[in-house]
């Protein structure tokens, strides 16, 4: 039996919403480029802004790096965003309805992947690791590298995956399909077969060892073995003490590693026996979506910063710290794919077409 919408949680009514949150989204971050363009302080993506002892070079490489021209083109492109938004709600057909689609699968791809840079996964990665500082009280000054560059990066891929979400929802309802499951008849989908969830399996698995490379590399530092790099890069990382730094991020890694696995064993639908309270219930599958989803952006858009030095860059000197980030990309692209392949296989029947 279908349920009514009243009996379904607002989250999982996002097909109706999401365009209006996307619009609002829109429009204010349509109103900073304008502040911007006008001379506003604060302006996050040129390489001048001043981030703490010196300049922000990280932002160079971004398509909108300089305010005098990156601002105004943002402006635009939001505000034809809110039209677009607003079009493609009334045009469901036809050849036009094709090309606003084509403009929001645009914007939600320029904000999650062309504006952030490898920031945003290195404060994510540190944030386990400084709080396990703190609780042994150790100095910690995690907080020194949540910049606002790096909150308009979050801000950002959050109103890309609005934008996604919203091309798809308009995407389903253009091809007669359900806006909630993207279901069109009983007859199973492709990615409902067997063959779908052996693709699954086998693409998880990409993700799970696409960072064993980096994994291995970090903890021969820790243990005094310079693999792939100088003798003398060696002692700079024990002086300094970023061999535990790395070894830190090797360990958070490993453990995403394990996450990841989840993704296609049974624990990551129903929580073990050895958790409390949560014993045999059901895992939400937002769970594991919302955080493998953000962490396949941040861990892509490393990826492609690092392929993108590597060209003008000698990376074989010490290639032990160089290219294991290379594989960054292979590990986001899995991750995401995998995490949409579990997203999928968790759906069961819509609450809202009963198919």
């Amino acid at each position: 039996m279908v349920k009514t919408k009243s009996s379904i949680r607002w989250w999982r009514r996002w097909p109706e919403w999401v365009h209006k949150v996307a619009i609002v989204w829109t429009l204010l971050y349509g109103g900073l480029g304008l502040y911007w363009s006008l001379g506003g302080l604060g302006y996050p993506l040129n390489s001048s802004f001043h981030v703490g002892p010196g300049n922000d070079q990280s932002a160079a490489g971004t398509m909108f790096s300089k305010a005098s021209v990156g601002a105004p083109i943002m402006t635009i492109l939001c505000f034809i965003g809110v039209w677009v938004l607003l079009k493609c709600k009334s045009e469901s057909r036809g050849f036009a309805h094709k090309v606003l689609l084509f403009y929001a699968w645009s914007i939600a791809a320029i904000l999650c992947f062309a504006i952030a840079d490898a920031r945003a996964l290195i404060v994510v990665a540190y944030a386990p690791i400084c709080l396990i500082m703190a609780i042994f009280g150790w100095p910690v000054h995690y907080f020194d590298t949540i910049t606002w560059p790096v909150i308009n990066q979050f801000i950002c891929i959050a109103g890309g995956l609005l934008w996604a979400a919203t091309a798809l929802s308009f995407q389903r309802q253009s091809r007669e399909e359900c806006c909630y499951c993207g279901r069109k008849s009983a007859v199973d989908r492709w990615i409902d077969s067997e063959s779908a969830l052996r693709w699954g399996r086998r693409i998880t698995y990409v993700a799970i060892f696409a960072p064993a490379y980096y994994e291995v590399t970090r903890i021969a530092w820790l243990l005094g073995i310079p693999l792939g790099i100088t003798d003398e890069l060696m002692y700079s990382l024990q002086d300094t003490g970023a061999v535990w730094a790395g070894a830190g991020l090797a360990l958070v890694s490993i453990a995403g590693a394990c996450l990841t696995h989840g993704l296609i064993k049974p624990w990551g639908e129903n929580f073990p026996r050895w958790i409390p309270l949560l014993s045999g219930k059901r895992v939400p599958p937002s769970l594991a979506v919302v955080p493998a989803t953000f962490v396949s952006i941040m861990s892509t858009v490393t990826g492609i910063q690092v392929v993108r030095q590597a060209f003008s860059n000698e990376i074989f000197t010490n290639w032990g710290a160089t290219t294991p980030l290379l594989l960054y990309p292979v590990w986001g692209i899995a991750l995401g794919i995998a995490t949409i392949f579990y997203y999928y296989r968790r759906q069961g029947r819509c609450k809202h077409c009963g198919l």
